[in-house]
């Protein structure tokens, strides 16, 4: 009965749900000799389906298990089921640049020497272990609506002087990550602290002007797109792009003064259990095909350098040069996992939003 199930599932065209978080793509070319790749997954399902689609049309006889995630789960499931000597994913995709670097730094990936390999940008491809797939920068978002009598602010300094100029006009009308409860928050606060040195003031500005913390990029974009709110700071790109798709009132600006850029990083794990099918979905997600329907189905900027037009890296670099600052794929980044560290730069963030 199971067998007969998916092949009318494969008929239908449709996934089947195999518990919440969990989907499964039957192979498109169901047989005895199928074979399944296990996805630990980051990214909504429904915004990878196009990816997962495509896959499967290239390799119809292998099924995908996409396991959609949070990013500590991630991490945390292929660190427990390798050290119990257990098989994990087959492929690991997250937002969490810091955590999939230091899997690869402590022996949880493996190494992938593919085609597209060596012509991959320098800074988002570590000793061919974890790359960087996306190329999403943090951008001001803002209501159409409230900026018809003057242009939004394109600086951290502007930010700061609209803010000081309208006062209670805005009072509790601005929103931004919660670095506490949003790994990509606290990443962009983290490099906002390396590359702006007058930083905190932006911080206690917002903190004078009642900012509104949250953890999900969704909850800012909701109130901004409907009035409620006024101005988003660093909000991730690709969501505010999607957002701005279908919600006319909501405009978007990548800073002048610098513009963070994070990705999203792609590896192979050390305990895949078929480490060939995992290694064969990342050279898909590095194809020309693959980054071309990231930049045009999912909406997230293309890295590849063979990709071009509108919604990737090639474009955007030409267009802003030095103005973009990607956030390198390397140790480095595991500063900020340093629990003292963190808690020292959480701590700051809090007392300077108290000074209102």
């Amino acid at each position: 009965m199971r067998i007969v199930l998916l092949i009318i599932l494969f008929l239908l065209g449709q996934s089947v749900v195999a518990r919440a978080g969990t989907t499964l793509f039957p192979a498109r070319a169901a047989g005895a000799d199928a074979r399944t790749l296990v996805v630990y997954s980051s990214l909504d399902e429904p915004v990878a389906q196009p990816m997962i689609e495509a896959f499967q049309a290239a390799h119809p006889d292998v099924a995908v298990r996409y396991e959609d995630m949070l990013t500590g789960e991630i991490y945390d499931r292929i660190v427990k089921e390798t050290d119990s000597g257990a098989r994990t994913a087959d492929f690991a995709f997250s937002s969490a640049m810091d955590l999939q670097v230091k899997l690869s730094n402590d022996g949880y990936a493996q190494r992938s020497d593919l085609p597209m390999s060596a012509r991959w940008p320098a800074w988002a491809n570590w000793r061919n272990t974890a790359y960087a797939l996306t190329f999403e920068p943090a951008v001001f978002v803002y209501h159409k609506p409230s900026f018809t009598k003057e242009k939004p602010p394109a600086t951290r300094a502007e930010f700061v002087d609209y803010l000081k100029r309208q006062g209670n006009a805005v009072y509790g009308r601005i929103g931004t990550y919660d670095i506490e409860r949003s790994g990509v928050g606290f990443l962009f606060m983290a490099r906002d602290q390396e590359q702006f040195g007058d930083i905190w003031s932006v911080i206690q500005t917002m903190g004078a002007a009642g900012v509104k913390l949250y953890s999900t990029s969704s909850a800012i974009l909701e109130r901004i797109a409907d009035g409620r709110f006024v101005l988003g700071y660093n909000i991730l790109g690709s969501y505010a792009a999607d957002w701005a798709s279908r919600h006319p009132d909501l405009g978007i600006v990548l800073p002048k003064d610098y513009t963070v850029v994070m990705s999203r990083i792609g590896l192979v794990p050390q305990a895949a259990s078929s480490p060939d099918l995992g290694r064969a979905y990342l050279e898909f997600f590095m194809s020309r095909e693959g980054q071309t329907i990231m930049a045009r189905q999912l909406q997230i900027a293309a890295v590849s350098p063979d990709v071009a037009g509108e919604n990737t890296a090639t474009t955007l670099q030409e267009q802003l040069g030095k103005q973009l600052r990607p956030v390198p794929v390397s140790p480095g980044l595991m500063v900020y996992l340093d629990q003292v560290k963190r808690a020292r730069l959480i701590s700051r963030w809090n007392e300077v939003l108290r000074l209102q």
